[in-house]
């Protein structure tokens, strides 16, 4: 009777990893997006990127909202040539694309 208490506490632990094993199971919908699709300021995949003057991609309206208080980089702290964004139209078809292979079903 000792050994019953135990099996009853594995069993459901065994169910349950069984069971989530066979509902998720490694797909490519649980991959982590890539990196260069996060925006440094809100730290989520981007919807509408944009590269600003220092190189790097973010979403339009985070760095808009950073460049109406701030004429500097927010990746490095380094004053900005100018505050001009560019659409960076490949990034956000790479980033639709991946989304549309990697969204929960």
């Amino acid at each position: 009777m000792g050994s019953l208490p135990d099996e009853e506490r594995r069993a459901p632990d065994e169910q349950a990893s069984s069971s989530l094993a066979a509902e998720r199971p490694p797909s490519v919908e649980e991959e982590e997006p890539p990196a260069d699709f996060i925006c440094p300021i809100t730290t989520e995949v981007m919807s509408d990127p944009v590269m600003a003057a220092d190189g790097h991609a973010y979403e339009r309206s985070a760095i808009e909202r950073w460049l109406a208080t701030k004429s500097t980089s927010p990746m490095t702290g380094e004053e900005l040539q100018h505050t001009c964004l560019a659409n960076h139209h490949m990034l956000r078809r790479m980033i639709r694309e991946w989304g549309e292979t990697h969204s929960a079903r």
